[in-house]
């Protein structure tokens, strides 16, 4: 289901329907907004972090930033993965070293009922504000997001979820369900609210073997493409190891890493399912006429391809000068597929 809302720039919800020809194809970053903008900074030095992401306003003013600043092609929330433990009872903290903390953490079958789900609108509604003012100013679509089930378990056991995968699977499966439920929840408030698209990011599955994968991440992925009725696009730091699984979900879009050519990885992915990525985010260190070429190549290598979104396989990483980010969009801009 494609929104009207966003009818004057269209390109990246026809990249998502795999209908984008004859165009360059879009472009945007993931955590386009975020801590590599000087803008970002002056806002991060008056409130701490907790706040930032709660506080609808500033949702708004970050969300918009790159869109002010890089002329990307969409815009995607200033949010965090974790509004779901927080959703459930528990805190969640970014102490500014070694990523953020859930607290208490959930290790067990025994902690499983410490856990108490609200209601989205309830416990999540500043994120429902936030999307409401970002749709009245912007004209690019909004994409929305959550961590993928597994992903989120992982931070709220300390990182010690495969010690409870293979000690206790039946109630390791217990909570998957339970993140899933809330997390279909949530994105279908994001939804409502006015989200064109939906990124799922289940980064840390490359934890997972195949086997595991199967067990632990791919049934709960797939509940969720089921439950949001906007185009879902699935990223995990190993969508290039898993292509094939993440292809029997049948999403809008699959987000790939960098380790193999998004062209290759097109014998793989039906030309019914858009592809993003995949440019290792370390080249833009690099001068900017060195991004431009690789960015040049990559876009070659994929020219024609009427369902291809640029993006990097991985998140802007916060040291990255702003000039090397705006040099990786500008190529993309300035792309034509009929050179």
């Amino acid at each position: 289901m494609i929104s009207s809302t966003v009818s004057s720039h269209p390109r990246f919800l026809n990249a998502l329907a795999c209908q984008n020809f004859n165009e360059r194809p879009p472009v945007w970053i993931m955590r386009q907004a975020g801590r590599y903008l000087p803008e970002y900074q002056e806002i991060r030095k008056k409130y701490p972090l907790e706040e930032m992401f709660r506080h609808p306003e500033l949702i708004f003013e970050i969300t918009k930033q790159p869109l002010d600043i890089l002329g990307v092609d969409a815009a995607i929330l200033f949010a965090d993965i974790l509004h779901i433990p927080l959703s459930m009872g528990l805190d969640v903290s970014f102490p500014g070293k070694g990523g953020p903390v859930v607290s208490p953490k959930i290790e067990s079958e025994d902690d499983l009922i410490t856990l108490s789900p609200k209601p989205v609108e309830e416990s999540l509604g500043f994120v429902k504000e936030g999307i409401h003012l970002l749709k009245k100013e912007i004209d690019v679509p909004l994409i929305g997001f959550c961590g993928g089930p597994f992903t989120v378990m992982t931070y709220m056991t300390g990182k010690k979820v495969k010690k409870w995968l293979y000690s206790d699977p039946e109630s390791a499966l217990e909570m998957l369900q339970m993140i899933t439920d809330q997390s279909i929840r949530y994105l279908q408030m994001q939804v409502d609210a006015g989200v064109d698209a939906i990124q799922v990011f289940d980064s840390w599955a490359n934890l997972l073997s195949n086997v595991e994968f199967q067990r632990f991440a791919k049934p709960f992925l797939k509940q969720i493409v089921q439950a949001v009725d906007v185009p879902v696009i699935l990223f995990s730091r190993a969508t290039s190891h898993f292509a094939s699984e993440f292809v029997d979900l049948k999403p809008s879009a699959i987000s790939f890493d960098w380790a193999y050519p998004l062209y290759e990885l097109r014998k793989r992915v039906p030309e019914t399912i858009a592809m993003q990525g995949n440019l290792d985010p370390e080249i833009l260190y690099a001068p900017p006429h060195v991004i431009q070429k690789e960015t040049e190549k990559m876009l070659t290598q994929m020219a024609g391809d009427p369902g291809y979104i640029v993006n990097l396989g991985h998140g802007v990483l916060p040291d990255i000068p702003v000039d090397h980010v705006r040099a990786f969009v500008d190529t993309v801009k300035a792309f034509s597929p009929q050179k």
